[in-house]
């Protein structure tokens, strides 16, 4: 995989006009420079670049991000939150030390349920990614994956939820105090990004973090998930609330 884009490739890849992205550029909105008087961007730097947007988007925007990341083909269901979620790996009441050590005890139990291989390279690129900017929000989820892809550390993209008994400082916006940890391993940057637009969209329902919070098991958080997320895919969730 080529790891710069130039003007033409990046356009088609975000799908967007290259007369935009140019501008975009020249008004340092977005992350690239000049070689040989030709634009450059590296895929590293526009990966960040857009989970940064998303994690700034407001419904329509992220309901946008998630259709150019589907592409022709639409979102799978296999592909969406609930399709990549188990009961293997929903933990309630799992147990808050500290910040640190709950992103190494979470990669852990995903690889005792069999999901991951390395457990301790995922939790190093976990807190490289947090030591750039922490992914907790002011809601009191944080969003923890590595800065890119990790592919080799896992057989199959899978999502973990934990929910912690209290909240703990975990770089929250004001202060936040964090209580729900989603934890990603996607196999690519697209299915990367469309999944965090799609979780981002799923979060910002109030049922559904009342409902992570309160249910007493995880066949009943699976259950809301596949249940909210359907009303994403709906016409009237389609069209934003």
């Amino acid at each position: 995989m080529d790891d710069s884009f130039d003007i033409q490739s990046l356009a088609a890849h975000l799908q967007r006009n290259p007369a935009d992205i140019r501008k975009l550029a020249e008004r340092g909105q977005l992350p690239g420079r000049r070689v040989g008087g030709h634009w450059r961007f590296e895929r590293a730097e526009v990966f960040h670049w857009m989970e940064t947007h998303i994690g700034e988007a407001d419904e329509a925007s992220l309901l946008r991000i998630e259709e150019v990341l589907a592409g022709p083909a639409g979102f799978a269901a296999s592909t969406g939150v609930a399709g990549q979620m188990d009961v293997d790996l929903v933990w309630l009441d799992f147990p808050a030390r500290t910040r640190h050590a709950i992103v190494a005890d979470l990669c852990r139990a995903a690889a005792d349920a069999g999901w991951l291989w390395d457990p301790t390279a995922f939790a190093a690129a976990i807190q490289a990614r947090e030591s750039m900017h922490p992914t907790a929000l002011d809601n009191g989820v944080a969003l923890l994956h590595p800065r890119r892809p990790q592919p080799g550390l896992f057989s199959q993209s899978f999502l973990g939820l934990a929910r912690t008994p209290r909240g703990l400082p975990f770089g929250g916006p004001r202060g936040a105090l964090t209580d729900v940890f989603f934890l990603l391993a996607s196999a690519d940057e697209a299915s990367h990004l469309r999944l965090l637009a799609r979780l981002s969209r799923l979060i910002a329902l109030p049922d559904y973090l009342a409902g992570i919070r309160s249910l007493l098991s995880a066949a009943e958080i699976l259950d809301l998930t596949k249940s909210c997320e359907q009303g994403l895919d709906s016409p009237e969730g389609s069209r934003g609330r």
